[in-house]
């Protein structure tokens, strides 16, 4: 059977940079450690004032392209997900096409392009209808070309607001893949929820606490459903474990939950019991608001151990290198999640070949997604040559009074005219509106 899977992966962050305990923390009055410590974050990107959601995916897509030496014509699908669309029938993946086109002989006339919405759902299940395109025959040898993108602001005083971020992450599906091939068996948990929407709005209404017990029980369900089609997992199945990320804190609590459904009923269980004893049983309890209260003290006393803490600070905490210096991606942040344990196991000179991830999406309103990805031979070249420390660092440093001006420019309530914070170079940027009210792009050398 081919193996279908992710062959090239391109990111492009938000030229702006907030450090959030030395520059953001102070004008709130709290605690930088608020921010570093609870929440996991030490700097969020924003876009400059000619960037969006366009330019972001359109420019990782092109160092993607010109990484691999493709052209047009390799490309039969464009799909593009995010949550920050502009336009409620015009789809962003055409805007992103015409970009692209300006600087390519030929064109995407052929290429099927769409614009998935799932909340931060929507990139992975963007994958999944790539993977589905080519295993049935219908991609004529081409590859499908998966952007995720968006600018995830808050208003401002909102308590997500110091969870922002902006950038774009490029993914190639294709026939025998060179990073990970993607696994069949896939989980999901779903249920209808309110717990973040954004009702014909550009900032989102959260109902914060409810937003992380969906958040859970739907990752939970997720894994149990993966398992009922993969088979029961182990921790020392996985490499590394990337999730859904909307800010490093988030990761914490899914991982000991997910760690605790792994290790029941296994030898992990019986050799921690001698510290904190055997996980609660429903049964056991009168009432099931007794029993979780039990699991609750349980996982309290399961994350501190030290063999919780070895697992975490293998499988889990390298994810969230790049999160914790870009802040959420909507979209885009379980795959700079991914980018991350991969770039995290190069630099450990680990031999990955063979081994697994197991990759938790999620979107709210609500859905998780489960599944596997196994690395290809070959996939340190492709992933060292991904430029992630040299964007990190070109960022421009913003101070709390133009992160105020530049929250303002990309509000589309207001109109505010603001001077560029830095100079574009061998980019797409925003150039302004159109006849029909289209937005307009250029490609900059």
């Amino acid at each position: 059977m081919t193996a279908v899977g992710i062959d090239a992966i391109e990111i492009w962050t938000g030229k702006l940079r907030l450090d959030l305990p030395n520059t953001f923390a102070p004008e709130m009055g709290e605690d930088p450690e608020k921010y570093t410590k609870g929440l996991g974050l030490e700097s969020s990107s924003f876009p400059d004032t000619y960037e969006d959601i366009v330019t972001m995916g359109a420019n990782a897509a092109k160092r993607l392209m010109d990484r691999r030496g493709l052209t047009p014509d390799d490309i039969g699908r464009i799909d593009v997900a995010t949550e920050s669309a502009f336009d409620n029938s015009k789809p962003v993946s055409t805007y992103i096409a015409g970009c692209l086109e300006q600087v390519y002989d030929g064109d995407f006339h052929h290429a099927n392009k769409g614009e998935r919405k799932f909340a931060c759902l929507a990139g992975t299940q963007s994958i999944d209808d790539a993977y589905n395109w080519i295993k049935a025959g219908r991609h004529r040898g081409r590859a499908a070309l998966v952007i995720a993108t968006d600018t995830a602001l808050y208003e401002r005083g909102d308590p997500g607001e110091a969870t922002q971020g902006a950038g774009a992450v490029a993914m190639l599906i294709t026939e025998d893949p060179s990073i990970v091939e993607l696994s069949t068996e896939q989980g999901y948990g779903s249920a209808d929820e309110t717990d973040f929407l954004k009702p014909n709005q550009q900032f989102p209404s959260v109902d914060g606490k409810r937003s992380v017990q969906v958040y859970l029980a739907r990752m939970r369900e997720a894994l149990e459903d993966y398992e009922s089609v993969s088979g029961d997992t182990h921790p020392d199945d996985f490499e590394y474990i990337p999730f859904h990320t909307p800010f490093p804190g988030m990761v914490r609590k899914a991982a000991v939950l997910g760690y605790r459904h792994m290790t029941r009923d296994t030898e992990v269980e019986e050799e921690l019991a001698e510290e904190i004893g055997m996980q609660p049983r429903e049964e056991a309890y009168d009432s099931r608001e007794d029993y979780e209260e039990a699991i609750r003290a349980y996982m309290d006393e399961l994350k501190d151990t030290d063999r919780y803490r070895e697992w975490y600070g293998r499988a889990i905490e390298p994810t969230l290198g790049i999160s914790r210096s870009v802040g959420n991606w909507y979209t885009g942040s379980v795959h700079i999640a991914r980018l991350a344990a991969l770039r995290d196991a190069l630099e450990r000179g680990k031999d990955m070949t063979g081994k697994k991830l197991l990759v938790g999406s999620y979107g709210s309103g609500a859905q998780a997604e489960i599944h596997a990805e196994t690395v290809v031979e070959g996939w340190e070249d492709h992933v060292d040559a991904i430029e992630v420390d040299d964007q990190l660092a070109r960022r421009y440093d913003i101070t709390y009074d133009e992160y105020e001006l530049v929250h303002d420019v990309h509000n589309h309530d207001k109109e505010t005219d603001v001077d560029r914070f830095s100079p574009p170079e061998s980019e797409f940027v925003f150039t302004g509106w159109g006849r029909m009210n289209e937005r307009r792009y250029d490609y900059v050398e």
